[in-house]
């Protein structure tokens, strides 16, 4: 499932996902750990609330 949703992206809209894909390149590694814990976060709190 998560393949699927990560899919949609790069398939309806392959040039705003290049464009992010590079934007996210460009972050720092404080900034990348920052939306990687964030992305956690929101997700357990998805199955928390769908639970």
């Amino acid at each position: 499932m998560m393949m699927v949703v990560e899919g949609l992206l790069p398939f309806i809209l392959p040039e705003l996902w290049r464009d992010t894909f590079r934007k996210l390149v460009a972050l720092t590694d404080g900034q990348l750990r920052f939306i990687g814990l964030t992305s956690m976060l929101a997700g357990l709190l998805m199955l928390y609330w769908i639970k």
